[in-house]
């Protein structure tokens, strides 16, 4: 008997199970095609502690802010957006002086930003709705790596320079429905 609903949702892409605790307290389980019911059902009774550990955590958060969505919101915003982020970037950027090469501003679902190898710089236009402090961080985290192409001492060590706290911007920010 399971003590929790979730989603099951079967990957072409997947190769284990996965389990992803939302924060609006949804649990969704995404699988290979593969795996029978029984083999799922098994694996969340072992994990059923830390799912209802999650589960009851997002739930206690309560209501948090509620992004736009939508093609007609990025379109609205997305020239607003750019402006912000390139104003941005030219603060923070300031502390590092890294070079890059194009800003680019998307319609994400899950992600605020990224870089790519080619030093291109990505990020979502629903940063525009975010607290300052949270925009920073988003901004600084991508221009980190710039130098540092992935999550090492090094890497946080650069962030820190400028978000000293970013580990509790990080917490803020995953609250943040996209």
């Amino acid at each position: 008997m399971m003590y929790f609903q979730y989603t099951l949702r079967h990957s072409p892409r997947a190769r284990h199970v996965r389990i992803t605790v939302n924060c609006d307290a949804t649990v969704v389980v995404t699988t290979p095609f593969h795996f029978s019911a029984n083999v799922v059902e098994n694996f969340l009774l072992q994990k059923k502690d830390w799912i209802l550990k999650k589960v009851a955590y997002f739930k206690r958060v309560g209501e948090r802010v509620h992004l736009p969505r939508g093609k007609k919101s990025y379109h609205e915003h997305k020239h607003r957006a750019r402006q912000f982020v390139h104003q941005k970037i030219s603060e923070l950027n300031a502390h590092y002086n890294f070079s890059f090469n194009r800003v680019a501003i998307k319609n994400h679902s899950t992600r605020w930003g990224s870089c790519s190898k080619q030093k291109n710089l990505n990020f979502n236009y629903r940063i525009l709705f975010l607290s300052n402090e949270l925009a920073d961080y988003v901004i600084v985290h991508e221009l980190c790596h710039l130098r540092e192409m992935n999550h090492s001492k090094k890497f946080w060590a650069l962030v820190a320079h400028v978000v000293p706290d970013f580990k509790e911007r990080w917490k803020q920010l995953r609250l943040m429905r996209m």
